[in-house]
């Protein structure tokens, strides 16, 4: 029904910037929240930001605050995650998602792309 592919990740010193990219398929695109989560091997998923199906709310973790910003394009199908400031602890594969939005929660949903690596040295 929906289909997420990402891109834009890659290989930063500490302090650069990379935005990453979420290209959706599926007619009902625009009517999904959309989000990041992340994961290292070894390491427990974990939620980065969300937006909502309008664009209207946004949502981060506490250590990405100030740093990343979530946006999205329903007109090109598309959500973005910029990264600025990175940190060596940012580096993980990135997922794009299609996050519930229950209230303040945040919940995993059914939708996943196939992951983007991001690594940032120091």
């Amino acid at each position: 029904q929906v289909q997420l592919v990402e891109s834009g990740g890659g290989l930063v010193q500490a302090g650069g910037s990379l935005r990453l990219s979420c290209a959706g398929s599926g007619r009902t695109f625009s009517n999904y929240a959309m989000g990041w989560f992340r994961q290292d091997p070894g390491k427990a998923r974990e939620f980065v930001a969300a937006i909502s199906w309008s664009g209207g709310s946004t949502y981060y973790r506490d250590s990405v605050k100030g740093r990343f910003t979530i946006s999205r394009n329903n007109a090109k199908n598309t959500v973005y995650l910029q990264m600025n400031s990175l940190k060596p602890e940012d580096t993980a594969v990135y997922y794009c998602n299609t996050p519930l939005l229950i209230g303040a929660e945040i919940r995993m949903g059914d939708y996943w792309g196939q992951g983007t690596q991001v690594t940032v040295s120091s």
